[in-house]
């Protein structure tokens, strides 16, 4: 397993825990989250399948959003006292369930033609 991927889950767990310990360590749950976040977006932009088709493009593009969505409700975490960035973290959270079902399906496409 490369690194690469290494880091890609592991921001995709940090992610996932930081969003659940909210219910568990309420003060310090953004501590936990916002780094995957980051991790978890920079390995997309970074692990993006280069294609010409248009489909596929458009996908990486709304994947490439939803990262930038966590890493905006990471920041709403640590500026507001409320629940502000859970709207922001649904968005993200639908966009990205969207494409992760969506794009493998257009890659194996593009692989047949």
């Amino acid at each position: 397993m490369k690194i690469i991927d290494i880091l890609y889950y592991t921001g995709a767990v940090l992610l996932l825990a930081g969003a659940a310990a909210r219910l568990f360590v309420p003060g310090s749950f953004a501590l936990i989250y916002m780094p995957g976040a980051v991790l978890f977006s920079l390995m997309q932009f970074i692990l993006r399948p280069r294609s010409k088709v248009l489909v596929v493009r458009r996908l990486v593009m709304q994947q490439q959003l939803a990262g930038i969505l966590f890493i905006a409700a990471g920041v709403l975490m640590f500026t507001h006292n409320h629940n502000e960035w859970m709207p922001i973290l649904t968005c993200g959270a639908m966009v990205e369930l969207y494409t992760a079902f969506r794009l493998p399906r257009e890659l194996e496409k593009e692989k047949k033609k």
